[in-house]
């Protein structure tokens, strides 16, 4: 009896235990991954309707989720394209709305330099008191990381990662030196962490007595430590150290943007494929590539098996049922360096080439993908049309997490979109970007206005139905005056002078 009596209240205490674990569990908000590919096109993933270029795993991640037909970039480059999805506020009210490589500091395209001075690496730092994702996700408990490329903010300045919501950080703190996928060097939060590589400026070309026909001409932009592998094996990293409390990952890879690098296996596969090619030799930028169609094909399978990589330590480290996985693109596809973007049909069913993706505002430079996976919340296999943008993603995050968002974003949460409740939508979307002669969109409904060649003094605007006219070809802009109107007084009304001189566009009134 005495045994018994011991017995019954262990039992009691366990099954007490057990209850409150499960419903710790339950209550337990859901880790987020947002994996954010780098100039990759709308049309360059399967689930879009690639053709040539293998990506089972986001094919796979569509399937067991919600993929989005009309999602838009904040930005058609780099830095204002993470800025807006960082803290919720379009390019009109943002304090980055361009790449601003913030050159007063001296000579930061020397990698030489930069290499020596971390104050010449990186872009110009974004504000003490930005509230951004990662400083919003750790007030509601969670750890929250960055691995892959920064760009807000140079080393040892006040907008590094670390000081701006991220409790951990690595890869690239800078743009420029991810001009090269076997760099000298990353950072892990603020140490300067040094690779087994040669530096060797972006923009090298092969030696003058060098055979362009021979592979091993090559040989020297293709070195031991890749930057994507050292960045994966962190992330996967940071997932096992934090599988027992909410964590929120941005995974901002550099892939597939420029230069074609890729290891070797994988470029050889597509070479069976596409069989023998001329070789791109860095006439237009960038490091010049023996195989240019099967590199790039091999940079695009090389992140998606990441992603699958990921995918599978979740489910072995038994979290993936309460992960939610997003995944997209900062913008369109990239019109040079090598890049056969006619070949790959890269912004299908848009419009490729230069001004139509990449740096401009048209549907191919701003309209990217959008894949969401949350089993048992996110309807397997679904589709949706909702018109949507990066600057979304804070109140949707923040929704997700239990927590309200900043007051002062443009985004509006699309967490009832994912769940198939009622859904909010935008009267419209607003872009502008004071770069390439200048241009300013707007998106609502099936209508799309686009300014372009501010700087030049135009302010006429182009206007475009999406709903009939996804390449926009036909400006219809004659036809519908009234429409134009309504354009017009939007635009005015949605830009804000920057606070930076060079984001300023004095043809819309700045000073």
């Amino acid at each position: 009896m005495m045994i018994i009596k011991n017995i019954i209240p262990i039992i009691l205490f366990s099954l007490i235990f057990l209850a409150c674990d499960s419903k710790n569990k339950e209550e337990r908000p859901p880790n987020i991954i947002y994996f954010l590919a780098d100039d990759l096109g709308y049309g360059e993933v399967g689930a879009y309707g690639q053709q040539k270029i293998r990506t089972p795993n986001l094919d796979t991640l569509a399937k067991s989720g919600m993929k989005f037909s009309q999602h838009y970039s904040g930005a058609p480059v780099c830095a204002p394209a993470r800025y807006v999805l960082l803290t919720g506020k379009h390019s009109g009210h943002a304090y980055i709305r361009g790449n601003d490589e913030w050159k007063e500091r001296g000579d930061v395209w020397d990698y030489k330099k930069a290499f020596s001075d971390p104050n010449l690496e990186g872009q110009r730092p974004i504000p003490t008191n930005t509230i951004t994702l990662g400083s919003q996700l750790q007030k509601a408990g969670y750890k929250t990381s960055i691995v892959g490329k920064w760009g807000l903010g140079g080393p040892e300045t006040e907008g590094i990662p670390t000081l701006q919501g991220f409790d951990y950080f690595y890869g690239y703190n800078c743009q420029r030196q991810a001009h090269n996928l076997y760099p000298s060097h990353l950072w892990e939060n603020t140490k300067k962490v040094l690779l087994d590589n040669e530096l060797i400026a972006p923009h090298t070309k092969l030696d003058s007595l060098a055979d362009p026909y021979q592979e091993a001409s090559y040989a020297k932009f293709i070195q031991k430590d890749y930057a994507p592998e050292k960045i994966q094996e962190k992330a996967l990293s940071f997932i096992k150290a934090h599988k027992d409390q909410a964590f929120f990952m941005y995974y901002a890879s550099p892939l597939p943007h420029l230069p074609l690098q890729a290891p070797k296996k994988y470029v050889d596969e597509y070479l069976k494929i596409f069989g023998e090619e001329e070789p791109y030799l860095g006439d237009k930028g960038y490091f010049p590539n023996r195989y240019p169609r099967a590199t790039y094909a091999a940079m695009i399978t090389y992140l998606d098996e990441q992603l699958g990589e990921l995918i599978s330590l979740l489910k072995e480290m038994g979290v993936y049922e309460n992960t939610i996985i997003i995944f997209s693109s900062d913008n369109g596809p990239t019109y040079t360096g090598g890049v056969d973007f006619d070949f790959f049909e890269s912004s299908k069913p848009f419009t490729n080439g230069y001004g139509r993706t990449k740096g401009f505002v048209y549907e191919g430079g701003i309209r990217i993908p959008l894949i969401a996976s949350w089993p048992n919340h996110i309807k397997a296999g679904t589709s949706s049309n909702h018109i949507s943008a990066f600057y979304d993603l804070m109140p949707s995050l923040c929704d997700l997490a239990g927590l309200e968002p900043p007051e002062d974003i443009d985004g509006i949460s699309f967490k009832p979109t994912l769940l198939g409740e009622t859904q909010k939508k935008h009267d419209f979307l607003y872009w502008e970007f004071p770069s390439y002669k200048g241009q300013q969109a707007l998106r609502f409904g099936k209508w799309k206005g686009i300014r372009k060649n501010i700087f030049e003094g135009n302010l006429d605007i182009e206007l475009y139905n999406l709903e009939t006219d996804l390449e926009e070809k036909i400006n219809v802009a004659n036809q519908h005056p009234d429409i134009i109107e309504k354009i017009t007084v939007i635009l005015k009304e949605e830009h804000e002078p920057a606070v930076n001189d060079k984001f300023k566009i004095k043809q819309l009134g700045d000073l």
